[in-house]
């Protein structure tokens, strides 16, 4: 439940949007102006201003939002070390897009003029990235308090419904905006993962393009240098691949004799791969975490 190594290792664009987030919320906190930045009826159909839907979607309202939202951001770097970048890119305009749309729907359904009905933050991509969150990370542990069932997963959720009741209405209703476009994405609905993210990343020029962008703005990560991560289609499930698919798409002769440190292994499993294909990726890796991420989701493609 740790989201893989600590920092941003193979997540670049994650920490650019972590660093915007945090800069954004600081800028306009010292301005005064945070509170002013809630989206409204005559922001989406009176004056339009360019320069508030950007900063709506990185700043944060207040300093407790800023600290959950940042945190959920940095956990969901795993969808990213996933995906990879570029296709982690797209996945951020999409959720962002198509939650502004089904914001631009709400408040024409709503027609207060009067009120800001939308808090500023990035609430469209966390609560969007709640929906691979549920459906794929498996919960690893349960247990007990005061008897009441929890899991590992359980404070992801209490962090998530914390900062989708931070500002009440105004708050709920871009985080159910983004919970929407979330699903819409994992379902595909009218191919829509194939029209944005094609599987041959050459012919996807924009996520590429943004995830240089993004790559370049990042500062230094800890830790090793990130090197670019496969893609793959959709944000789902990772099945399990048996140790003989990984020995016909590489050979032994890659393999090492050494055993695989076992935090190289609970990194691989944290990221949705079962543990005895992620050993024998290490083994034909010689324990090297990003290459064996490599063998794994070529794996998956055959």
């Amino acid at each position: 439940m740790n989201g893989g190594p600590s920092g941003f290792n193979n997540a670049p664009v994650t920490r650019a949007f972590i660093i915007a987030s945090a800069l954004f919320t600081i800028f306009f906190g010292i301005r005064g102006r945070s509170s002013s930045l809630g989206l409204s009826y005559q922001d989406f159909f009176g004056k339009p201003h360019l320069w508030k839907f950007i900063a709506s979607i990185f700043t944060f309202k207040s300093t407790p939002e800023l600290m959950f939202g940042l945190y959920l951001l940095y956990y969901f770097r795993v969808f990213e070390r996933q995906i990879g970048s570029n296709k982690y890119s797209a996945f951020i305009f999409f959720s962002v897009i198509i939650s502004v749309l089904f914001e631009v729907f709400a408040v024409a359904f709503l027609q207060d003029p009067a009120g800001n009905l939308i808090t500023p933050g990035p609430y469209s991509l966390i609560f969007a990235s709640f929906v691979p969150f549920f459906f794929d990370i498996p919960v690893s542990t349960r247990f007990n308090v005061f008897g009441l069932r929890f899991s590992d997963k359980s404070f992801i959720y209490l962090a998530g419904l914390q900062l989708l009741l931070s500002s009440w209405n105004r708050s709920v209703l871009p985080g159910i905006c983004g919970i929407l476009a979330g699903s819409l994405y994992r379902l595909n609905v009218f191919y829509i993962r194939k029209a944005k993210i094609l599987a041959n990343v050459s012919t996807s020029k924009l996520p590429e393009f943004v995830a240089t962008i993004f790559s370049r703005l990042s500062l230094p990560s800890m830790g090793s240098p990130p090197r670019a991560a496969p893609t793959r289609n959709v944000v789902g499930s990772i099945p399990s691949y048996p140790a003989r698919q990984l020995e016909r798409n590489y050979p032994t002769s890659m393999q090492s004799a050494t055993e695989p440190p076992e935090d190289a292994i609970s990194t691989l499993v944290s990221m949705g791969f079962d543990r005895h294909s992620a050993r024998q990726a290490l083994v034909q890796a010689r324990n090297d975490v990003n290459v064996a991420t490599n063998i794994l989701l070529e794996a998956q493609s055959h």
